[in-house]
């Protein structure tokens, strides 16, 4: 007997019976801001959508053929981050191609346009370039990449000179986290063409000096959360920044190298980093900027033990930024406190918000204004 046509008639017959997904859209935005997603997943018992922001992911319910889905309520003109969970499960939109970078769980991204660009969106103005580099660290072991962020005004060929912004992602973003979600790059296009920023050379490190950190955890948690693992990650990244990013900057770029032209910033784990690094290297920083910082020794002094009030004459700027809804909002109030006990000047800003993109991005808008706003780039020269 011949077995072939018989498989290929059991298979064919076994593919006839599943479910044939029916033709939908998602996400789908109507005029006034409202976004509906829907997920095809017949067999599932329960499936939500967790949408960046909203305090509890919205329920979805399921139709004749199949389909699941919800529609928030108005939401603010703003680039979101998504998931759905089926069952328990973990899902991507398989309709939406537009997937936020990430090294431990990816989602999905949809926009809400606003009447008007936002400060982050690309409009019609002159951009800058974003280059992407790569090297061999020799302190961390491994190759890895950074990228840099060059004005509209940047040449080459030129002997004009720039400060540097060295802006930092968070635990589980890669080294394109800044610009592929942050849009760093269109938010500088942006304010410098509305004066409101200087011209500045923008670099973004991968942020990891123990790459082990971002593995998957096999208990609860992450691995952030082991303090000798965290430790040895920022000492590591430290130096590969200090060591080898920065010089590697400073011979390709067209860059200013004295420290008042050189600021640090970042987000989350960045802004532990942005802290940890700046503020104990005030002969290289002078401006220091941290978002929502996370993964800081709740031992201040230890962290920082040369700090003092004398660091005023070398800090132009100590920009502590944090959401009032982030869970990080009691450990940053509790920093500006222990600085401020020990007569550091410093910048606190809470905005309403949770520990999302949304607030980082308005971060950056507030405060890349205040770098570097006693020099511009013709007036700058390269220290020898």
């Amino acid at each position: 007997m011949n077995r072939i046509p018989l498989l290929a008639l059991i298979a064919s017959a076994s593919f006839a019976q599943q479910p044939q997904m029916p033709k939908f859209k998602s996400p789908e935005m109507t005029p006034d801001g409202r976004v509906t997603f829907r997920y095809f997943d017949p067999a599932a018992q329960k499936v939500t959508v967790n949408v960046e922001g909203a305090s509890a992911p919205l329920a979805m319910q399921k139709d004749s053929s199949g389909v699941w889905s919800a529609t928030t309520e108005t939401l603010a003109p703003e680039l979101y981050g998504y998931t759905f969970s089926s069952d328990g499960a973990h899902r991507l939109d398989p309709l939406n191609s537009q997937i936020k970078p990430n090294l431990l769980s990816l989602s999905n991204l949809v926009r809400v346009p606003g009447p008007a660009p936002m400060p982050w969106e690309d409009s019609d103005v002159l951009h800058g370039t974003v280059h992407h580099e790569f090297y061999k660290s020799a302190v961390v072991g491994d190759n890895r990449d950074f990228y840099v962020y060059t004005p509209p005004s940047y040449d080459p060929g030129a002997s004009t000179t720039y400060p540097v912004l060295y802006l930092l992602h968070g635990f589980s973003d890669d080294a394109s986290g800044w610009t592929a979600v942050g849009k760093a790059n269109l938010i500088l296009d942006n304010l410098i063409a509305q004066r409101k920023a200087r011209p500045m050379i923008v670099v973004m490190p991968l942020g990891y000096g123990a790459p082990e950190i971002v593995q998957p955890s096999t208990g609860p948690g992450n691995r952030l959360q082991d303090p000798a693992l965290r430790q040895r990650n920022y000492d590591k990244f430290q130096s590969a920044l200090i060591d080898e990013v920065l010089p590697m900057v400073e011979r390709t770029y067209k860059v200013n190298k004295s420290r008042e032209s050189r600021a640090i910033a970042g987000l989350s784990m960045g802004g532990a980093e942005s802290l940890l690094t700046g503020l104990n290297r005030l002969d290289l920083f002078s401006a220091v900027g941290a978002f929502s910082a996370g993964g800081l020794n709740a031992d201040f002094a230890a962290a920082f033990p040369q700090l003092t009030a004398s660091a005023n004459d070398k800090l132009h700027l100590l920009w502590i930024a944090c959401g009032t809804e982030d869970r990080l909002i009691t450990p940053n109030r509790k920093l500006v406190a222990w600085l401020k006990s020990k007569g550091i000047n410093l910048t606190p800003v809470e905005t309403p918000g949770m520990h999302t993109w949304m607030v980082w991005r308005g971060d950056l808008i507030a405060f890349a204004p205040l770098l570097f706003s006693n020099q511009t780039p013709e007036s700058s020269t390269a220290a020898r």
